[in-house]
């Protein structure tokens, strides 16, 4: 395959983002909110039961919501 067929084959199937760049700030607001929550009930009640329920959640929110933080303000990785 030729360069100018992987261009060709690109160009007829554009790539749409799982969020739109529209909703990307409503949708990383939404997770650094959880994440902040999610860490501050952790952090009250530490114990080994509460890391699945509330500490690998937040862990898991704060990541990609900072991702779709940085993409939604313009700064991309």
């Amino acid at each position: 395959m030729s360069l100018n067929d992987l261009w060709e084959g690109a160009a007829k199937n554009p790539y749409y983002p799982a969020v739109a760049k529209e909703k990307q700030f409503l949708v990383a607001s939404i997770l650094l909110l959880t994440a902040f929550v999610l860490t501050g009930f952790f952090g009250l009640n530490r114990s080994f039961k509460n890391l699945p329920l509330l500490g690998i959640p937040a862990s898991l929110a704060f990541g990609f919501g900072a991702v779709y933080m940085i993409c939604a303000v313009g700064v991309y990785v």
